[in-house]
């Protein structure tokens, strides 16, 4: 039975919450306050983690950055900001989804199962051994820095390795380009941030059958890159 966590300072809508998850079969462990769901998602067993941003104690912001930097399991941000700016800063910081209330409490739970589904599937179809990512058809080799499709060899540049190996280790997390651009480049580069978006390109016409539709290396409008597994 998959054990979730949700921290929401609202009793009504942590409860409506719980009560549903409850229908589907699911184990419910509820957070009232920011410090308290922080502690209790690390140091509990969750398979998944629903949060609200506007917490006391702490924000769901800090929570879901913190959660992140130690365990991978799907987070879900639920929360009454609508702003772009707000849904950026969750993906940007971890979160796997972001649903606005009011919202409908059976598609949170639709929701909490495809993310759960994702990651099984993530977690049964990538192996790392030693210095090497296996994806699907995709094979990474770090050591030797050789990227394999369907045992063909590709071509990439340095950077185009760098950007691939960093997203392919980041699975199903959305990184903006200004992340990508500090974490590939370094905040001292004096390259610009369009870089990032012709990288990305050049990688999916290396690696992906579709270019234009990507199965690898995901566009999320508004928000950045995800590489989906």
């Amino acid at each position: 039975m998959k054990q979730l966590l949700i921290i929401e300072d609202d009793p009504y809508i942590a409860e409506l919450q719980r009560d549903y998850f409850l229908l589907h079969d699911y184990q419910v462990k509820l957070c009232h306050d920011g410090h308290e769901g922080l502690t209790e998602a690390l140091t509990g067993h969750y398979d998944l983690v629903i949060v609200d941003l506007q917490l006391p104690g702490m924000d769901g912001f800090e929570i879901c950055k913190q959660i992140r930097e130690k365990l991978d399991l799907p987070i879900l941000i639920v929360s009454a900001k609508k702003e772009e700016i707000d849904k950026i800063r969750g993906f940007g910081l971890g979160a796997d989804d972001f649903v606005t209330k009011p919202f409908s409490p059976n598609e949170l739970v639709a929701r909490a199962k495809a993310h759960l589904a994702r990651y099984e599937r993530y977690k049964g179809g990538k192996v790392i051994e030693a210095e090497q990512i296996n994806i699907r058809e995709l094979s990474i080799q770090k050591s030797s820095r050789r990227v394999f499709l369907n045992g063909k060899e590709i071509s990439l540049t340095t950077k185009e390795f760098e950007v691939l190996v960093f997203l392919a280790e980041n699975p199903n997390r959305v990184f903006n380009k200004d992340v990508l651009f500090d974490r590939i480049w370094g905040l001292d580069s004096n390259g610009e941030i369009a870089t990032v978006t012709v990288h990305i390109s050049r990688i999916r016409e290396k690696i992906e059958a579709d270019p234009s539709n990507p199965q690898f290396i995901e566009t999320v409008w508004g928000a950045g890159y995800r590489f989906t597994v």
